[in-house]
C-alpha cells in the first residue's frame, strides 16, 4: 500500500488528529525476518537459549524495528515529504506475542522562516499482551513543514 507523499493544508489546521494504529502480535519469526533485512543477527533476538542465558525470559525484538514502525507511522500521519526530523528513545523491550500500539498528538504549531507551516508532534509506542498491563516502550518526536498557505485562499492544497 502507498501512502500520499504529502497531507492536505488546510485552513482549520494541517494535521488531522494522530490515528491509533495496532501492529501485531509480533512473532519470533517477525524478529529473524528483520535481522535478515537490517543484518543484525545478534542472537539475543532470535537464539532462545542465548537469551536466557543473558538474563531474558525470552528473545526479544531489535529496537530499531520498533523504531521502524514508528517512523512509518509518522510518514503516514504527517506526509512522507513533509517531515524534516524524526527521533526516538528506546524505553523497554518487544517481546514475541506483543501488539504495539502507536500513537500522536500534535504539541504545537508555528511559521517556518520560510512561512511554511512547521508542526511538532510527540510519538509513542505501547506494547499490549494477554495478561500484561500496556507499557510504554518507545517515544518519540517529529517535526513536519507543510508549504505556505496562499493568502486570501479557502480549502486545502498538497
Amino acid at each position: 500500500m502507498t501512502e500520499p507523499d504529502t497531507v492536505p493544508v488546510t485552513v482549520a489546521g494541517p494535521v488531522p488528529a494522530a490515528p491509533e494504529r495496532r501492529v501485531g502480535p509480533l512473532t519470533r519469526t517477525d524478529f529473524v525476518r528483520y535481522a535478515g533485512a537490517g543484518g543484525d543477527f545478534n542472537p539475543i533476538h532470535h537464539d532462545e537459549t542465548f537469551a536466557r542465558s543473558a538474563g531474558y525470559p525470552a528473545v526479544f525484538g531489535h529496537g530499531l524495528l520498533t523504531a521502524g514502525i514508528l517512523g512509518g507511522y509518522a510518514a503516514s500521519w504527517l506526509g512522507r515529504r513533509n517531515l524534516r526530523r524524526f527521533d526516538v528513545r528506546y524505553v523497554g523491550q518487544v517481546w514475541p506475542g506483543d501488539t504495539l500500539v502507536l500513537s500522536g498528538e500534535v504539541l504545537r504549531t508555528g511559521t517556518g522562516q520560510d512561512g511554511s507551516v512547521e508542526v511538532e508532534v510527540r510519538l509513542a509506542v505501547h506494547s499490549e499482551a494477554d495478561g500484561r498491563e500496556p507499557r510504554l516502550v518507545l517515544r518519540g518526536g517529529a517535526t513536519a513543514a507543510y508549504p505556505a498557505p496562499a493568502s486570501g485562499t479557502e480549502g486545502s492544497r498538497t
